[in-house]
């Protein structure tokens, strides 16, 4: 009988050419690869952000869930030397992976769409959860931060137990469900273990925002792996607007609009969210 995956059971960690990267490496090692790629948010790191999702997965996917850069016990970098993209794929090449399907959640699935641009080469398939899209909103025609974004920047200002309830609270639908005292509590331990993660966070977002490159609209319209967009109708962090914007640029792209869910989807409704990469992986590994 297998043991239970555990975060430890998993850990791994690679020094690249500019960067050291934790991650955590679950599955037979010569199935397909997927990569898992977290959301920013203070404490976020690939499992904390996957555990419901990589036991599953690896049955049928060796499954990478890396710590990017700036988080969780990887390095620290500063704005300017925060290339989440380049980080992809120098872990790729550390571990001898040709070509992978990419799963961003949140500023995850920005660097899949910026991996999917700029080096098409290294991407099979892409899923994304809840990214923004870099487009003008509708739904915010002020501009301005969104009321999760605000949540969020308070916990990277104060990272403290009662912060990270008003984080989870805010990234989810069923808050009762989901945005658990236990959760916010570990938030809060991860976020305080990096506290350089913290303050290059907040310097970032200062100087025009901790992502310093995003990926170009219009070169969507040259994707042509297939795509899988998956939002919660009740995101408030970033609206599904955003995955509307996308699916009409990139041609062979499918929605999936999740009623009842927030900003985390892959928690959320994890089982569903299992079923939906399985099915769209397989039926879609011929292309």
């Amino acid at each position: 009988m297998s043991q239970p995956i555990t975060e430890e059971s998993c850990a791994r960690s690679v020094t690249t050419p500019d960067w050291t990267i934790h991650y955590n490496d679950a599955g037979p090692q010569d199935a397909p690869v997927i990569v898992l790629l977290h959301g920013s948010g203070p404490g976020a790191t690939g499992w904390s952000n996957f555990q419901n999702n990589i036991p599953e997965l690896s049955q049928d996917f060796r499954v990478i869930a890396p710590d990017m850069p700036g988080w969780g016990r990887s390095s620290a970098v500063t704005r300017d030397e925060n290339d989440h993209a380049k980080a992809a794929v120098q872990l790729l090449d550390a571990l001898g992976i040709e070509q992978a399907a990419f799963i961003g959640n949140s500023m995850g699935g920005i660097t899949t769409l910026r991996l999917a641009t700029e080096y098409p080469e290294r991407v099979n398939r892409i899923i994304t959860m809840g990214p923004g899209s870099g487009a003008a909103s509708i739904t915010q025609p002020g501009g301005g931060l969104s009321e999760g974004m605000k949540v969020l920047l308070g916990g990277y200002r104060e990272p403290t137990a009662a912060s990270m309830k008003a984080l989870v609270e805010v990234m989810t639908y069923d808050s009762e469900r989901f945005g658990t005292d236990e959760l916010a509590e570990e938030r809060a331990r991860a976020a305080l273990a990096n506290p350089e993660h913290l303050k290059n966070y907040l310097d970032g977002f200062a100087a025009g925002g901790p992502i310093a490159k995003w990926f170009s609209l219009d070169a969507l319209r040259e994707v042509t792996v297939p795509a899988l967009l998956i939002h919660g109708r009740d995101d408030r962090v970033v609206h599904f607007e955003h995955s509307l914007q996308l699916l009409a640029r990139i041609p062979d792209s499918r929605l999936v609009l999740l009623n009842r869910c927030g900003h985390w989807a892959q928690v959320e409704h994890a089982e569903e969210f299992n079923r939906l990469v399985r099915e769209f992986l397989h039926a879609t590994a011929a292309a």
